[in-house]
């Protein structure tokens, strides 16, 4: 069965979709932090080059996920996507070669860090300097203290993608896909939310796509009236006969989130350089340009 790439976003951002904040992480996001065991930050545990041996060896190695269009995959042997042309800047500001290595995503973001950052797999493969677009959450920063959450480069939000001549005034909300077949990537934060809606009233209306590629392949092919997911793959998959807008999500508690990159908690130095390249390319418009090439809009991090 081919695993979605998406399951690793969802393991952060659904529970803060369903369930919200609580009033005590409202206030401090660490309030129930229990300091993990020492041993896993003993030295034997620590993998991975600091700042000065990527300076030493001239390169550095991003970990982006595969076949992950608009953001990262392979293309006629050469890498593409936004989160790899971000990738080419943060290597650029060290001053080093950009290398990638291109994952799967696992069954949530916590082992994803743990594979690709800060312990590697049993099966062997290689640690990452840096991993690409990392949702961040503050409450789960408390929870993965092995990784420095830095470079924060975008936001991402969910977003209905639908057929103009379908819905030439009324633009469609959720309500809607009680009658209208929509189109949504299998197992994402968009199928969770319209699954449950109106007490599964809407299960017979979503089709299910391995991709959200797929899912926006089918509105473009009239086989659905609307496409639900991330705005900017909905913006990567629209023609001229699609549009796309923003409706207000009722219980959704976070439709939006900050999108940034993990370095090994032990490598402050590292960290810093990402978050000084990251914030320099957002100022002058670097990153925004990024996303334009792609046919994207840029929306800035949410502090």
């Amino acid at each position: 069965m081919q695993r979605t790439r998406a399951l690793s976003l969802p393991a952060l951002v659904l529970s803060l979709v369903v369930g919200g904040v609580t009033a005590a992480h409202a206030e401090d996001p660490c309030a129930d932090y229990v300091p993990q065991e020492k041993p896993q930050n003993a030295s034997r545990d620590i993998v991975g080059l600091d700042l000065d041996q990527i300076m030493d060896q001239g390169s550095m190695l991003f970990a982006v996920y595969e076949d992950y269009p608009p953001y990262s995959w392979m293309e006629n042997g050469q890498p593409k996507g936004v989160d790899v042309e971000i990738a080419k800047l943060i290597a650029e500001y060290i001053g080093v070669e950009p290398k990638f290595n291109f994952v799967m995503s696992g069954e949530n973001l916590e082992a994803d860090l743990r594979v690709n950052i800060w312990k590697g797999s049993n099966l062997g493969g290689r640690i990452a300097n840096v991993m690409m677009r990392i949702p961040y959450d503050s409450k789960f920063k408390c929870r993965v203290e092995q990784v420095t959450f830095t470079g924060q480069y975008a936001a991402e939000s969910i977003a209905i993608a639908y057929d103009k001549a379908s819905y030439p005034e009324d633009l469609p909300v959720p309500a809607y896909f009680r009658f209208d077949k929509v189109s949504v990537e299998n197992d994402s934060i968009s199928d969770f939310y319209l699954g449950g809606m109106a007490g599964g009233q809407m299960m017979t209306n979503i089709v299910r796509f391995p991709t959200m590629e797929g899912a926006m392949e089918a509105l473009a092919n009239q086989e659905v009236k609307a496409a639900m997911g991330p705005m900017g793959q909905l913006e990567y998959g629209a023609t001229e006969t699609i549009g796309i807008h923003q409706p207000s999500l009722a219980g959704f508690a976070v439709s939006k989130w900050t999108l940034g990159t993990a370095v090994h908690f032990s490598y402050k130095a590292l960290s810093y350089m990402v978050d000084d390249a990251i914030a320099a390319a957002l100022a002058d418009g670097r990153i925004a340009q990024i996303y334009a090439d792609y046919g994207m809009t840029h929306q800035p991090p949410v502090r």
